[in-house]
């Protein structure tokens, strides 16, 4: 039997494109697995997960980034106030206590900008494992560790 270099030649590109045409439609679906599998939440169902003092030792621009300590406690009351102590490493200041208001919703963190100011941003749970939690805020990572 006789074939041309023509004839396997378009065997083989054939073979090849239905082998590419596989992965091709594979492809996305690997892609929205690991996207959202990078970023996935944390729901909160409501306050009870987070009540209590939680110790912020880091902040981050990227949640696998170079992460700044920080000296920052944060006490979640049951009636909607984050109290939250942030203690000078220099020593100026020694310490700074503001309350802010907060809640629960859609399963994230709303808490005020700054107080008095009825101003919000959403923090959404990243992880929460344990005695450790990290919060993606509009600009920052936070690290906290329960107390």
């Amino acid at each position: 039997m006789w074939y041309s270099f023509n004839s396997v030649f378009e065997v083989d590109r054939l073979g090849a494109i239905k082998i590419m045409k596989k992965y091709v439609k594979i492809l996305p679906l690997a892609a929205l697995f690991f996207a959202f599998s990078a970023n996935a939440q944390v729901e909160l169902k409501d306050n009870s997960e987070i009540l209590g003092k939680w110790k912020l030792y880091a902040e981050a621009t990227k949640i696998d980034g170079e992460q700044k300590a920080v000296t920052i406690e944060w006490d979640f009351k049951d009636n909607g106030i984050l109290k939250q102590t942030a203690t000078d490493s220099v020593g100026r200041t020694k310490e700074m206590k503001i309350d802010i208001k907060y809640a629960i919703e859609n399963g994230d963190i709303k808490k005020q900008t700054k107080p008095g100011q009825e101003k919000y941003e959403s923090c959404s749970v990243v992880e929460k494992e344990g005695s450790k939690m990290i919060l993606k805020c509009p600009f920052l990572y936070y690290f906290l560790t329960k107390i």
